[in-house]
Order: C-alpha cells, then sequence, then structure tokens
C-alpha cells in the first residue's frame, strides 16, 4: 500500500510517521505538502498532528483551506482511505469529511499523557484486527473533546463508527479515565462509509519497540491487514 503523508505548517507528527510507516512496517510512503494538488497515486492519506497554522480560529479550520485537501476530500469521496490524527483528526471534521467537532477540553488546558483506549467496533478496518483489551496509547492536545449534538451522535451510534473510547487499564469506560471530557468517552471515530478514520490518540508514538510500547504499532497493522 503506498500512503501519502502531508504536512502543513506547524505539523510536527509528519516525520513520526513517516517512519512508523517506512522504516517500521516497509511501507511506500510519499510526503504530500499542503500546496501540492496531487496525491501522488497514494492509496491512503494520513493528515498528521501537530498545530496547522498555529491553530488559531479554531484547530483546524485553516488547514481545511490548504489546496492539498481538495484532493484529500475527493480522494474520500471517491472511496480512498484517509486518516487523520490529532490535529489532523480536527482537521478531518472541519473538512466535514468526518462527523462532531473537537471542543476545549473540559478541564481548559493541554493534555500530554498516556492513556488507554478500548476498540469500539469490529466492523472498521483500524479496529477489526485488534483484541477486546486496552491499548495504552498517547495523548497531547488542548481541543480534543469530541462533541455532535444527539441527532448526529445516535446516527454515529446506529451506524456503528465509533472506533475508540478512553478507558481504564482494564478497557473498563467510564467517567473517571475520561481525560478531556469527550461526549461517552469518544476518542475516536470513522465516517459512515468507514473510509475515513479520526482520532485523537497517537498510535505513531506508540509503535517502537525502543520506546517501551508497541499498541499503537497494532493499530496501523490492522489498517494495512483489512484496509
Amino acid at each position: 500500500m503506498k500512503f501519502g503523508v502531508v504536512t502543513f505548517p506547524g505539523s510536527n507528527c509528519d516525520e513520526d510517521m513517516v517512519y512508523v510507516l517506512q522504516d517500521l512496517m516497509e511501507q511506500k510512503v510519499e510526503r504530500l505538502w499542503h500546496k501540492d494538488t496531487d496525491l501522488k497515486g497514494v492509496d491512503f492519506v494520513v493528515l498528521p498532528g501537530g498545530f496547522s497554522y498555529g491553530d488559531y480560529l479554531r484547530s483546524g479550520a485553516i488547514a481545511k483551506f490548504s489546496p492539498i485537501m481538495n484532493e484529500v476530500v475527493a480522494h474520500a469521496n471517491r472511496g480512498g482511505y484517509v486518516m487523520g490524527i490529532c490535529n489532523g483528526f480536527q482537521i478531518l471534521t472541519e473538512s466535514g469529511l468526518l462527523q462532531g467537532a473537537l471542543l476545549h477540553n473540559n478541564n481548559q488546558k493541554f493534555i500530554c499523557k498516556n492513556v488507554y483506549l478500548n476498540p469500539s467496533s469490529n466492523t472498521s478496518a483500524i479496529t477489526r484486527g485488534l483484541e477486546n483489551k486496552a491499548y495504552k496509547i498517547p495523548i497531547a492536545h488542548g481541543e480534543g473533546r469530541f462533541y455532535a449534538p444527539e441527532e448526529m451522535l445516535k446516527s454515529i451510534q446506529d451506524n456503528d463508527q465509533v472506533i475508540f473510547k478512553y478507558c481504564n487499564k482494564e478497557g473498563e469506560v467510564n467517567d473517571d479515565d475520561n481525560p478531556n471530557g469527550s461526549i461517552l468517552n469518544i476518542a475516536g471515530i470513522t465516517n459512515p462509509s468507514k473510509n475515513v478514520f479520526g482520532m485523537m490518540p497517537h498510535p505513531e508514538r506508540a509503535a517502537d519497540r525502543n520506546l517501551g510500547n508497541t499498541d499503537g504499532k497494532a493499530i496501523l497493522e490492522s489498517l494495512l491487514k483489512f484496509c
């Protein structure tokens, strides 16, 4: 599979993702610049974490106007695969490729720590290869509180679009282990067609055994296997 990793002004996890995909998982990777108007034949586009355009206005609100996003939206609408991590997730919601919004954390502070995720669906490629257990993945965000109005949230649930929920290390979903106040502990979702994935935690930061945690690599391996 050929991946394209997009760099926006302010991205800071693009090279982490390139390293994991290219060096650890031996995939072909194209570096895509935000002003590009060609996806260079990639099968799967990744919008990485960071602070695109300094997170002025709302996070992701300016990045959605980058020229590359016209191609990303067209790619997704054709059924192509797209994944947004942290700031990439915010860009996907701003661009309308994913439902809902990412609001300021309920404590109004930037949070950087390890959390646990429970896979909430087995119908999406990103979770189909995962066990029903807690995966330890780091977060680093100030605007990660997922929100959707009642009818939209019901649609997301009815379509089995929730892919991850924040939980404790035993895999139990509860309010105490919700780091940012996300509605229903939601940490990641897909679109109705399940070819666009968004999540706030950073699997690419938990993929190298030298870091003492490869739970994130399992998430990316599920994508490779089932996309």
